[in-house]
């Protein structure tokens, strides 16, 4: 093994402790900030009639948001057919303010529909929306099996929301 200086062995992330220190809480987050009016609180980006887009609080790379029905339901033929064009509209959404707010070049788009599959909350369906760029997997994951994101939470959700603002403005004029 080649020799690796002693500051770069250690990577400080003092915010990842909340997500090691967190309870499971009997509710479900997502139908929680469905039903909010603090959007902020709950990282919620932006709503619709039936469906709502909030950042992933612990996520895969910088930008990982998810398409949320209302709706606490598990599964797709669940969802009414508004309900399912409001989903894959807000994914449109969220591809539109990623461009803009973290320069995505690519997205994975999906679901993990039930626990064997690798759903977090089972039982409320939520579209993930991943923003990629050209070379973004690079030594971290391999090596140390850690991500590394660049940006704090609320940093990111100001810009997201300043370009929500901006790209309602220009399609309403």
């Amino acid at each position: 093994m080649s020799q690796i200086p002693d500051q770069i062995q250690s990577l400080w992330a003092p915010w990842r402790v909340e997500y090691f220190k967190r309870t499971h809480p009997a509710g479900d987050f997502l139908l929680d900030a469905a039903q909010t009016s603090d959007d902020a609180a709950h990282l919620v980006v932006a709503r619709r009639k039936s469906v709502f887009l909030i950042m992933n609080r612990y996520p895969y790379c910088s930008g990982h948001l998810m398409a949320v029905p209302n709706r606490q339901v598990a599964q797709l033929d669940d969802l009414a057919q508004p309900e399912l064009m409001e989903l894959w509209e807000m994914a449109i959404l969220a591809q539109r303010l990623l461009r803009e707010v973290v320069g995505a070049r690519g997205f994975n788009i999906g679901l993990n529909i039930g626990a064997c599959a690798g759903a977090g909350v089972a039982d409320h369906l939520h579209l993930h929306i991943v923003p990629r760029w050209e070379g973004d997997n690079n030594f971290m994951p391999v090596i140390a099996d850690m991500r590394i994101i660049p940006e704090a939470l609320e940093d990111l959700y100001g810009k997201l929301r300043d370009a929500l603002i901006h790209e309602s403005a220009d399609r309403s004029s």
